[in-house]
């Protein structure tokens, strides 16, 4: 455990330097999201894509229903259905939180199962839900550390960062939370017949969705549908429709500069009064305040705050 305290330190001390120098480093990877957090993030919703979030320093709480998950330079965290959830982050100017955000690929991960077979999948955790956080162990630091080398030279990035991303990938897969991974490409579970439904409310958020159509699109009743949903994203689908499509209204308005008016349009609302009362309920505060503290806290490049991390 001393050897892989060690080695988060370092890292921590490496994303901190190449984020500190983010004017001319951008990462050459797209799955890949540098994460620095100097200052403390009260208890707020987010939104992560499927990904695995890795923390070399500080901690972050994430929050979700009546669970709550650490990621920390112990745990990672691991999303395979894009989810909002809340989260907390403990940063400080002498202490930001610093670690990485790696996009899962599907297309990478089922060619990495079928390259492995039926071999070393002996530890099935339960993958009936979209987040878990597992051990972060050395294997997974040392290919962090290659990871985060051939980063900063942009061939070896395009060469042997997908590698090294496979490699990480594969250490999951081999480890309790394999079956979490599997779960994702896996069309013969419930939880990929729920992943489906939210691939469906991903590119069609803007449109009139109802439960039964969704339901009938994975072939459940809808009482089993709406079981296996909550199951999964620990929410309504309704709620869950929703709550997407505030954070895609958000996403709008911080970077493309869309007014709320138009945001809410966009993404399916025929009011623009009921939008911004539920965008208060759900974010605590007006579209309005909401851009001008995330332009004020400087967090427009934070992973949470967009749907690729």
């Amino acid at each position: 455990m001393e050897n892989v305290a060690v080695l988060c330190a370092h890292l921590a001390k490496k994303v901190e330097r190449m984020s500190s120098e983010k004017d001319k480093f951008q990462s050459p990877l797209p799955q890949v999201t540098l994460m620095c957090y100097s200052v403390y993030h009260p208890r707020q919703p987010v939104m992560y894509n499927p990904s695995i979030t890795l923390v070399f320093q500080g901690r972050k709480i994430g929050y979700l229903g009546n669970k709550v998950f650490a990621y920390d330079p112990k745990n990672y965290l691991m999303l395979t259905v894009p989810l909002p959830f809340e989260c907390e982050t403990f940063g400080t100017a002498e202490h930001p939180v610093t670690g990485i955000s790696i996009r899962i690929d599907a297309v990478m991960l089922q060619d990495l199962l079928i390259e492995m077979g039926d071999e070393g999948f002996s530890h099935q955790a339960d993958h009936s839900s979209g987040i878990t956080s597992g051990l972060l162990d050395a294997d997974i630091l040392c290919a962090s550390e290659r990871l985060l080398d051939v980063m900063e030279k942009p061939l070896h990035a395009k060469v042997l960062g997908p590698q090294i991303i496979r490699e990480i990938l594969f250490f999951i897969l081999t480890s309790e939370n394999g079956g979490a991974l599997q779960a994702l490409v896996n069309r013969h579970t419930h939880f990929s017949q729920i992943a489906k439904a939210l691939r469906k409310i991903e590119n069609q958020y803007a449109q009139a969705l109802s439960v039964e159509q969704l339901a009938s699109d994975v072939n459940m009743s809808v009482s089993a549908f709406h079981h296996n949903f909550k199951a999964v994203t620990s929410t309504s689908p309704l709620q869950y429709l929703k709550n997407y499509r505030l954070h895609k209204a958000r996403t709008m308005m911080v970077y493309d500069g869309i007014k709320a008016s138009s945001a809410a349009i966009r993404v399916g609302y025929e009011s623009a009064s009921q939008f911004s009362r539920e965008f208060k309920r759900y974010f605590g505060v007006t579209p309005s305040d909401e851009i001008a503290r995330m332009r004020e806290e400087n967090i427009l490049n934070l992973a949470e705050t967009v749907f690729g991390s």
